[in-house]
């Protein structure tokens, strides 16, 4: 089942993007890996940055969470994490096309350019990579992260977003 988050899971969306964060280990940069991979404070300041998440949950326990966001002019997916134990059992493409769903907008995600495994789940949904220079552009202007984080990341856009850029 897919539902809204509420402040009361908060513990939840916190375990849950760091068991499945583990899979980053090895990939990324060491330098941008740690335990846990996203902290308290910094899952706070997402929530109150307008990230909005969204579980799945199974027998009652959040199983995978995502976030969208809105920004300016287009809507962020953020912090897509299946748990570690549930992964690759569609929870994931369950909640990106439930977001999906929630907004009109061109669509933009941020992932690792080393998670060539969320850029294939990305893609699967109809995401494509953006060029190198645009990719700088859209992290500079829709997020707020260290430039080393830029420096290591690609963004993909969903169709509305190319026809835009194209005129259509």
């Amino acid at each position: 089942m897919i539902r809204l988050c509420t402040e009361y899971d908060f513990d939840s969306i916190y375990e849950t993007i760091n068991d499945a964060a583990r899979a980053y280990r090895g990939i990324i940069p060491a330098d941008r890996y740690s335990e846990p991979y996203m902290s308290y404070g910094y899952l706070q300041h997402e929530l109150t940055a307008g990230v909005v998440f969204w579980a799945h949950e199974v027998a009652g326990e959040i199983v995978g969470v995502m976030g969208i966001q809105d920004i300016l002019d287009v809507t962020l997916i953020r912090h897509a994490y299946v748990r570690t134990s549930y992964q690759n059992q569609g929870i994931g493409g369950k909640l990106i096309s439930h977001l999906m769903t929630l907004t009109s907008r061109p669509t933009l995600v941020g992932t690792w350019a080393a998670a060539v495994q969320a850029i294939r789940f990305y893609e699967k949904y109809g995401f494509r990579l953006v060029a190198w220079e645009e990719k700088e552009r859209l992290l500079r202007k829709y997020w707020s992260i260290p430039e080393r984080q830029t420096q290591t990341s690609v963004v993909l856009a969903d169709q509305k977003w190319f026809d835009l850029q194209s005129g259509g």
